[in-house]
Parts: C-alpha cells; structure tokens; sequence
C-alpha cells in the first residue's frame, strides 16, 4: 500500500522504523489507553512479526520532515472485513494528521481493496471517539466493562463501523 495526501504518506512498514515506531509505542503517555508501553526490543518484535510479518499494519509519515509519526492498525480479519486503529506520535497530536491519514486509508480500503467493512474499538470515549466519528464511523455498539484498562480496572469498549455502502454515501464527503 502506498498513499500520498497533501501533508501524509502512508505506507507499508520497513525495519528501518523500530526508532520511530519506538517513540511512538514506548511513550507512556501514548499508550495510555492501549497497554503499557513497549521497551525496544518488545517494539522491534511487533515490528517484524504484525507490522511487517504479517502486514497488519501500515506506516504514517509527515511528508514535510519523511518522520514517521504514526500507526495505523489495518489488519484484514475476514475476507472484506478490516478492523482498524491508529496510535500517534504525541509530538503531533490535535494537527489533524490522524484524520488525514486514517481518512485515506479508509478511502483506499473501499476502492482498491473492496471492503465491506472496517470497524474501530478503543475504551477512550473522548479522543478515540471523537476521531472514528468524524471520519464518519458510525457507533455499533458499547461493550460495558468488556476489557481492562492499563491501571488493570475495567473499562467499556466503544465499537465504530463504516460499511461500505456508508462511504459510498457519506465517505467522500468527509
């Protein structure tokens, strides 16, 4: 996969990025509604077995500096059926560079690889949230107490869908 948008790439992951996929995936603060944070060699092993072994997910640089700043979880789990995520580098928070590049992954998934579906899960109600609705993912469902949060309490997880002939309708107009 490879996408160029006006301030993004998006593309497939190297093993050239275990740095900056490091500064991403071992900040704490990051990862604080995902999992504890990842010490180096714990992010090089995701690096090559999901990100690159199995493709799961692909690479979200800031076209200006070529700086990786992003993940972006995009792993088919049936024929036609992606689940989706995104975790970012802090630097570049509330820029919108998480819209831009998740929009066209979205977009890319519906015309080239005919999706049927993508869906998004996460237990932050306000950031997570708030992105998967604007990007037009509309709320499937609210699993209570369905998972643990990092401080090990129980959290909801909050379920996001976009069927394809939701972004048929609404998708582009984003």
């Amino acid at each position: 996969m490879y996408i160029e948008t006006t301030r993004m790439i998006i593309r497939e992951f190297t093993p050239e990025d275990a740095v900056a996929l490091h500064d991403i995936l071992g900040d704490d603060e990051t990862m604080a509604n995902c999992e504890p944070a990842y010490d180096f060699e714990k992010t090089k092993d995701f690096l090559t077995s999901f990100c690159i072994g199995r493709k799961g997910a692909v690479a979200a640089l800031h076209k200006e500096s070529g700086k990786l700043i992003g993940y972006i979880l995009f792993n088919e789990l049936n024929e036609g059926v992606y689940e989706m995520g995104w975790i970012y580098n802090r630097s570049f928070w509330r820029q919108g560079y998480a819209y831009e590049s998740c929009k066209a992954v979205i977009g890319y998934a519906f015309r080239e690889l005919n999706a049927h579906k993508i869906f998004a899960e996460a237990i932050d109600p306000v950031k997570s949230v708030g992105l998967m609705q604007k990007l037009g993912m509309r709320l499937e469902g609210i699993l209570p107490s369905q998972t643990k949060d990092k401080q090990g309490g129980w959290a909801d997880l909050y379920c996001y869908v976009m069927l394809e002939d939701d972004w048929r309708s609404y998708g582009d107009k984003l």
